[in-house]
C-alpha cells in the first residue's frame, strides 16, 4: 500500500516542501520537491521576534506550499518550524496565523528533536552504512551536532550558531570566528563530560544549505541536482579555497559563481567558517555531504507530527 505524505521543514533561512509516496517497508519516492529562501531570521529582535517582512514572506511561502499539496491531493502533512520561530517572542502567534490562513499546522521543535529527525533523514540517504558518524546541520539560527553509533543517537547538542544569526549579529569574519570558536570549545567540553570523543577516522557528514552549496560550488553546478550532491565529498583544502575565493567578492560577484544560490551570497561566509572550524577542531579532512536531512526524516519517522 502506498501512503502519500508531505513534509515541510520551515527553517530560519530556507523553507522546503517534500511530497513523497512511502511504501510499507518505509522507503519513499520523491513526487515533488520545493524550496524557497524565506529568511525568517532576517530582522529578528529579542524584543519583537520575527520581523514584519519575515512574517509576510513566511505566509506567502506556506500559502504556496499549501496550494501545491492540494494539487497533489496530500492528506497527511508533517510540518515543523525550527530555530527562528522557536526563539521568537511572536513565534506561537505566527504558527496560529499560519494555521488559519493556510491550514498548515506547524509544530515548533526543539534543537534535540530537530537533530534526531535530521539524523533519521540523513541515514535514509547515505550510500553506505557506517558504524559511527558525526553529523552537523548548519541552519540559519542554530547548528546541531550529532554523534551516532549503529544508527542510534549517542550525543546531540544544538548550538546558537546559524548563518543568519552570525551574519546579522557579527560585523566581521573575525568576530564570527571568535563566536564559533567559543561555542565549539563548549561542545568539546560537553562531549568529554559524557565520555564521547570524535576522532579523524569517524566520517563527518554535513547536511543543509551550507554543505550542499559547498558541494554544488565544487562541482561548478549551474543547475542544482540533489542526486549528484547527495553523498558527494569535499576536502578541507577545497573548502578553504572556496572561502578564499568568495571572501573578497561583492555579493553580486559571488552570485556569478556556479553553485551559489541567490539568497546565500551574504550568508555563505558564516557557513564556511562554521564548516572549516568544525573540521579543524576535530581533525577531519573530508566532508561528506547529505542532501537528505530534517525534511526526509519527517517522511521516514513514524508517529511524528502526523495531521
Amino acid at each position: 500500500m502506498i501512503d502519500r505524505l508531505a513534509a515541510i521543514d520551515f527553517g530560519t533561512n530556507t523553507a522546503r516542501l517534500l511530497i513523497a509516496d512511502r511504501n510499507a517497508e518505509g522507503n519513499f519516492t520523491h513526487i515533488r520537491l520545493e524550496r524557497e529562501i524565506v529568511r525568517m531570521g532576517g530582522g529578528f529582535t529579542r524584543e519583537h521576534g520575527l520581523s514584519r517582512d519575515a512574517l509576510e514572506r513566511g505566509i506567502s511561502c506556506l500559502s504556496r506550499f499549501s496550494a501545491i499539496m492540494r494539487e497533489h491531493e496530500v492528506l497527511h502533512v508533517r510540518a515543523v518550524a525550527t530555530s527562528a520561530v522557536r526563539d521568537a517572542a511572536n513565534g506561537h502567534a505566527f504558527v496560529e496565523h499560519v494555521r488559519k490562513v493556510t491550514g498548515i499546522k506547524l509544530s515548533i521543535v526543539d534543537g534535540i528533536t530537530e537533530g534526531a529527525l535530521t539524523l533519521a533523514g540523513v541515514l535514509a540517504g547515505l550510500d553506505k552504512k557506517y558504524n559511527e558518524i558525526f553529523l552537523f546541520d548548519v541552519g540559519g539560527g542554530s547548528t546541531e551536532y550529532t554523534l551516532a553509533q549503529e544508527g542510534q543517537v549517542k550525543f546531540i547538542r544544538s548550538l546558537p550558531l546559524g548563518v543568519v544569526r552570525l551574519t546579522e549579529g557579527k560585523v566581521t569574519p573575525e568576530a564570527m570566528q571568535e563566536k564559533i570558536g567559543r561555542e565549539l570549545d563548549v561542545l568539546c567540553r560537553q562531549m568529554e563530560l559524557t565520555g564521547f570523543r570524535v576522532n579523524s577516522e569517524i566520517p563527518l557528514i554535513g547536511t543543509a544549505g551550507t554543505a550542499t552549496t559547498l558541494a554544488a560550488i565544487s562541482m561548478k553546478m549551474d543547475d542544482y541536482d540533489y542526486r549528484k550532491v547527495n553523498n558527494a565529498t569535499v576536502s578541507q583544502k577545497v573548502i578553504k579555497e572556496i572561502y578564499d575565493r568568495l571572501l573578497p567578492l561583492s555579493f553580486e560577484e559571488r552570485l556569478r559563481i556556479p553553485g551559489l544560490e541567490k539568497g546565500r551570497e551574504d550568508l555563505i561566509i558564516a557557513g564556511l567558517l562554521i564548516t572549516m572550524n568544525t573540521m579543524e577542531k576535530f581533525g577531519i579532512d573530508t566532508l561528506k555531504v547529505s542532501d537528505y536531512g530534517l525534511l526526509e526524516g519527517l517522511i521516514v519517522s513514524d508517529g511524528v507530527l502526523d495531521c
